[in-house]
């Protein structure tokens, strides 16, 4: 006789359902907006992708939760959604936007997959991996085409390989403010710039169309934390007689009406906010110049300040969808 055994969702599992089911409402609404620009036809092709595949995403998750009884999360929907406004970006765009989501999406992929066990939820984060993988290789294409894609900086290949020696002491020469950048860091540069140049276009943008003065402020803030990081990075590799990355801000139009929810916007940015904190900690994970060490190090907590500051105006007006939590033992004993 054959035994089976019906295995209940895990607390991981459940997180990244969740967390995957909030993520694609929001990208439904927002690819939505983007299929009613003027979009050429290579670009209409991976916006319709694009939505197909976080419907997709959604159906799944939606059949699981249905099938162990879970509460569906509330995530976002057309009530977030104004399609009746006009475009916020011009049309190339989407592209970028587009390939810097797919880009922090296989990182969170690739996570989820190697945390989850059961073999449906196992299945579906790995094609989830591989679907995102097909997307951002679409992107990077189209953006090549486009001459839209910024390559990292340029170095002469080494002429043979080093160590360091042993009368150089780690620090005298590892952790030296005056010693070249080397890949390691400057990989790690390039990405942040790129992705602060991502957050900038999105934050003016919404600047430009929110009404309500808190968010408004709060959208400023976080521009000037932005652009504070660019800078910085910015400076260290001109310092380097390394070119800088300059974003061409066109991106954003003239618009003044928001295609979407306050509410979506400011979920949006918390969820940058946050996936920016994960990435400041691989530099400094990665970096080994004491100057990097030090500005990285700064950063962060300015960086969960903002999240903070975010969450505070979510909770106050009753915005934050709580995740899925274990239940209190203490409050259930004096019940």
């Amino acid at each position: 006789m054959k035994i089976t055994h019906e295995v209940g969702l895990s607390s991981t599992e459940i997180a990244g359902l969740w967390s995957t089911y909030i993520n694609e409402c929001m990208s439904v609404c927002i690819t939505k907006h983007f299929q009613q620009m003027d979009n050429s036809d290579d670009i209409a092709t991976l916006i319709d992708r694009t939505l197909r595949m976080s419907l997709d995403h959604l159906s799944f998750i939606r059949g699981v939760f249905e099938a162990e009884q879970f509460p569906i999360p509330k995530g976002f929907s057309d009530e977030d959604l104004h399609l009746s406004a006009p475009p916020l970006f011009f049309d190339l765009f989407p592209v970028s936007y587009i390939y810097g989501m797919s880009r922090m999406a296989l990182l969170n992929y690739s996570i989820l997959t190697s945390n989850v066990a059961r073999k449906d939820i196992r299945t579906f984060f790995s094609n989830c991996l591989k679907s995102t993988l097909d997307l951002y290789n679409l992107s990077v294409n189209l953006m090549l085409a486009k001459g839209i894609y910024d390559r990292p900086p340029m170095i002469p290949y080494p002429e043979r390989i080093e160590f360091i020696h042993k009368k150089e002491t780690f620090l005298s020469k590892w952790l030296e403010k005056q010693r070249p950048l080397n890949v390691l860091e400057l990989s790690e540069m390039f990405f942040n710039i790129e992705r602060n140049y991502f957050g900038l276009i999105l934050l003016t943008g919404f600047i430009q169309v929110v009404n309500d003065d808190e968010i408004k402020q709060f959208l400023i803030r976080g521009k000037e934390l932005t652009m504070k990081q660019i800078h910085y990075l910015n400076d260290t590799l001109v310092k380097d007689d390394l070119s800088g990355s300059i974003m061409v801000n066109s991106e954003v139009s003239t618009s003044t009406i928001s295609p979407f929810s306050n509410r979506l916007i400011m979920t949006l940015v918390t969820m940058l906010n946050t996936q920016g904190m994960t990435y400041i900690g691989h530099a400094l994970g990665t970096a080994s110049r004491v100057d990097l060490v030090a500005q990285y190090s700064k950063l962060i907590p300015e960086i969960l300040d903002y999240g903070k500051e975010g969450m505070d105006i979510m909770i106050a007006r009753k915005w934050l969808e709580e995740p899925p939590h274990a239940p209190d033992r203490e409050k259930l004993a004096h019940v």
